[in-house]
């Protein structure tokens, strides 16, 4: 019997690498098109000319090959990909700007960064590196952070510990084990399971590319669990693994601690999530030359190069569908008028359930393949988002190019619970998490463009019930309560600001606001305000939804892209771009990145 299991383990695996790494479609990745750097671009007048192009029906390009649905990174990044092969694409965005949570915004002239705050796995050599220099023409450039790039914070002010968290695959442990005497061999293991379980992340692309019937034989089987770590560790959370490492309180803290940037509590959290976000930073942390709008800003020419267009203004009410039941273009609300614009192929960057439950007529959405991909999933959680702007340099205010987590104590699990779960009067008055971070002192083009200034980004998470009452109000002016509920969250936070940044005070305070769940909901169009898309839980990393939710949907020519195809964040999005890229063009596009990586290393060995 095991000689069998053996025997058809083998045989699986060999057809499994077989289609790996077979490909038939275009390479997007086949030529180097990095261009000799240009002149950075500051006005804002002149930025806005690509970023903000309002949609008129006359600025629809003809004889489309593709629409994109939401000009996120998933969506940006797809549409470029697909302009790399010589599609024409156009991509719909319902907000006044391009980007999705790569925008930004300026009030009293501080720009805020809505979701860019760093970025891993940036080395020259490495794929993610290469694959965004191909998006940008070579013209994005990005600005490592401090080492340590994170500090965490934990305690009340009468008994706080601070730890440094160093980037480096043996300064991370050197450092820790300075912190933790005692603990080498639990930061040893911690740090061996999360490299180990990282690597099994290819049988998660192989999952969402492959024939269905070898992605259920894979599942059904087990042979998922047997062939890759990560599947193996995805049952197990991130609470369970640390607790059986360590029996220190404020270094099971630190293990866990990043938590925050996927939005799941540690208990909730499969192990195999956290160490990808723990893989991904390992080498470093950066931040976007010129701030996050850059990033759009440098992705949208090339999907005009060839013949496409990104259009803003441009809310798409419904996709369309022929009588054969085939993605066949969308509608666009424009006014009291809808707009149809047709094209071969539909791919929606608006999230799943955005996606099914809103545009897709009342029997698609019935249809049982459909109902089970939303019954895998579930909302993430919503989004609590503070944006200061003081008066100072950030020597004056005493502001790195690093991040803070601060949290009220070691035992997240418990406080993060009492939170989210409790009443908004008691919760806002003890927020158990603080992500703080300066995007002003990480862009080292700030001075030159806002001197004398600096900006504060405060991230935490609220309930979305907290705010749901006033989700049909005015955005910008919902009412005394609801204002009044925002100010409560806005001093709770600037309470633990002051006391960890003791050169922050008041009065150097010239704007402050606060963007809650519904604020996410009509900028970035989060049903339920989650800035992460569908939630991160132990249960999204199943062999069985990661098989099911796919890039090519149940309905011919519509597709998914994006952080609910793959996982969340920046990188997450662009991953869930490759993969369905890769599913579009019949290759596997994540090989091809890695190719060309490779290429340039070799390139520039030769020319040392």
């Amino acid at each position: 019997m095991f000689l069998s299991l053996v025997i058809l383990s083998v045989a699986v695996l060999t057809f499994v690498l077989k289609y790996v790494f077979s490909s038939s479609g275009p390479n997007p990745f086949e030529e180097d098109t990095r261009e000799p750097l240009k002149k950075m671009v500051h006005d804002r007048k002149q930025k806005n000319k690509v970023l903000k192009q309002g949609f008129l029906a006359s600025k629809v390009p003809e004889n489309l090959d593709a629409i994109v649905i939401g000009s996120g990174i998933g969506g940006l990044g797809l549409a470029v990909l697909l302009a790399k092969v010589g599609k024409k694409v156009l991509v719909l965005e319902q907000h006044d700007r391009a980007g999705g949570c790569c925008h930004t915004f300026t009030e009293k002239g501080f720009e805020f960064d809505v979701g860019i705050h760093y970025i891993g796995d940036l080395l020259d050599h490495k794929p993610f590196r290469c694959m965004l220099d191909q998006m940008t023409d070579g013209q994005l450039h990005w600005e490592p952070l401090e080492n340590p790039f994170d500090q965490v914070v934990l305690g009340p002010p009468e008994n706080r510990r601070q730890y440094p968290i160093y980037s480096g695959r043996t300064r991370f442990p050197e450092e820790l084990k300075k912190c933790f005497p005692g603990e080498e061999k639990a930061i040893d293991e911690y740090l061996k399971l999360v490299k180990e379980v990282g690597r099994g992340i290819w049988l998660l692309v192989l999952l969402k590319l492959c024939p269905v019937p070898l992605a259920k034989f894979l599942v059904y089987t087990g042979l998922a669990k047997r062939l890759s770590s990560f599947f193996k560790m995805a049952p197990r959370s991130l609470t369970e693994v640390v607790n059986e490492l360590t029996d220190n309180k404020d270094l099971r803290a630190v293990f866990t601690y990043i938590f925050g940037t996927y939005g799941n509590m540690p208990k909730d959290t499969s192990f195999s999530m956290h160490s990808l976000l723990v893989t991904h930073y390992l080498n470093g942390a950066w931040y976007p030359k010129g701030g996050a709008s850059e990033i759009a800003y440098h992705m949208i020419p090339i999907i005009e190069k060839a013949g496409g267009a990104v259009l803003v203004r441009a809310p798409v009410n419904r996709i369309l569908f022929n009588d054969a039941k085939e993605a066949c273009g969308v509608s666009v609300k424009k006014g009291q008028e809808e707009v149809h614009i047709r094209a071969p192929m539909v791919i929606s960057n608006a999230g799943i359930f955005n996606t099914y439950q809103k545009l897709l007529p009342k029997d698609l959405q019935a249809m049982p393949a459909i109902q089970k991909q939303l019954s895998l999933m579930k909302n993430g959680e919503g989004g609590l988002s503070i944006f200061v702007g003081l008066n100072g340099t950030k020597e004056e205010l005493g502001l790195k190019a690093d991040n803070y987590w601060i949290f009220s104590e070691n035992n997240f699990d418990e406080l993060v619970e009492k939170y989210i779960n409790g009443k908004r009067e008691d919760s806002v008055k003890k927020i158990p998490l603080l992500f703080v971070a300066s995007p002003s002192a990480k862009d080292p083009t700030w001075e030159e463009r806002s001197p004398g200034k600096s900006t504060l980004s405060l991230v935490s998470f609220a309930n979305y019930e907290w705010f749901e009452e006033w989700k049909d109000g005015k955005v910008t002016n919902r009412g005394p309560e609801y204002k009044e509920l925002k100010e409560a969250f806005i001093e709770s936070t600037l309470e633990v600001v002051l006391d960890v940044f003791p050169k922050i005070t008041r009065d150097k305070i010239e704007y402050i606001d606060a963007g809650t769940p519904i604020t996410n909901t009509h900028y970035i169009g989060a049903p339920k305000g989650e800035i992460y898309g569908a939630d991160h839980g132990i249960a999204r990393f199943s062999p069985e939804l990661s098989a099911t939710v796919r890039p090519a949907t149940p309905l011919k020519n519509l597709y998914l892209t994006g952080q609910d195809v793959f996982v969340c964040g920046f990188a997450g999005a662009l991953a869930g771009a490759l993969t369905c890229g890769s599913a579009i063009l019949n290759r596997n596009l994540h090989l091809d990145a890695i190719a060309m990586a490779k290429k340039r290393k070799l390139i520039k060995l030769k020319e040392e």
